[in-house]
Parts: structure tokens; sequence; C-alpha cells
């Protein structure tokens, strides 16, 4: 396996970059988020980033903050990039960003059905505090979420 190495950075993402999210989170959830809901996150000054390697964008996040509280609403990483780390230096980026933003609580909802993102946010002090009945919309119909929590 590939190590994540010093070769990423990161960067505000606004709207310029509407294009390239857009097309990535189509090809990346059966149920993306749409243009309209990037725009309206931008526009209420939700924290954004993009993470790149060698200069070319690999991936994404949308953060709400809410006074000492921030809340992960999309994570999302290229295909070509899976399995290297990537997501968890993401990860890290944005938890380092929260305390030094004095913010004492992260939160975020996962599908039970995506084992790998529930191992990752379990590996960086993530616990399960909860469950949303029928949060996510799934090919059978709705999908519950593990709501998660880690204290900074």
């Amino acid at each position: 396996m590939d190590r994540v190495t010093d070769s990423h950075s990161f960067a505000p993402m606004g709207f310029d970059d509407l294009d390239w999210v857009v097309a990535q989170e189509a090809t990346l959830h059966a149920f993306p988020w749409t243009r309209g809901n990037f725009v309206d996150s931008l526009n209420a000054g939700y924290l954004h980033r993009l993470m790149f390697e060698a200069g070319v964008p690999i991936a994404y996040a949308v953060v709400l903050g809410v006074i000492d509280e921030a809340h992960l609403l999309n994570l999302s990483v290229v295909r070509s990039a899976w399995g290297r780390g990537c997501g968890q230096r993401m990860l890290e980026h944005l938890i380092e960003e929260a305390r030094q933003g004095a913010i004492r609580q992260y939160f975020l909802e996962v599908r039970p059905s995506n084992t790998a993102a529930i191992a990752l946010y379990q590996r960086l002090g993530f616990a399960e505090i909860g469950r949303r009945k029928r949060y996510y919309p799934a090919p059978e119909g709705r999908e519950d979420a593990i709501v998660m929590r880690r204290e900074l």
C-alpha cells in the first residue's frame, strides 16, 4: 500500500471548483449531493476544503461549524486515490483545523453499509453515540445513519 506523503496540500473550495466537485460527486455516490447543495453550503459559510496530491485535486470536504462543534457533512476521495490513506489524511487535516478554531467536539453520520468509512472514523477516535432511523436514501428504500462523535 502506498503511504500518504507530504505531497498533499489543502485549500478552500470555492464556486470555481464546483464543476469538478459535482462531477466527482456523481461518480462516487449513488445519491450524490447536487450542485445546489454545494452552492447552498458555500453561501451559508460552511467550511469547504480541497485536498491535492502533487497539485491535482483528489478529495473534498464540507464541514458545518456551530459554536464549539463541527459536523462533517461530506468527505469524498476520488476512486484513483482509494486505499492510500487519503481520506484519513483529509480528516486529520480537518480535525487539526477544528482544534485551531476552538472546536471541542466533532460529529458525523455514516451509513452502516460503509464499513471502510466506519473503520477510518474509529481509527481516528470517533465513537458511535446513536442512530438516525431511515436517514439516507438507499436502493431498497432508506438506510439508517450511525451518528459518531469525537471530543477534541
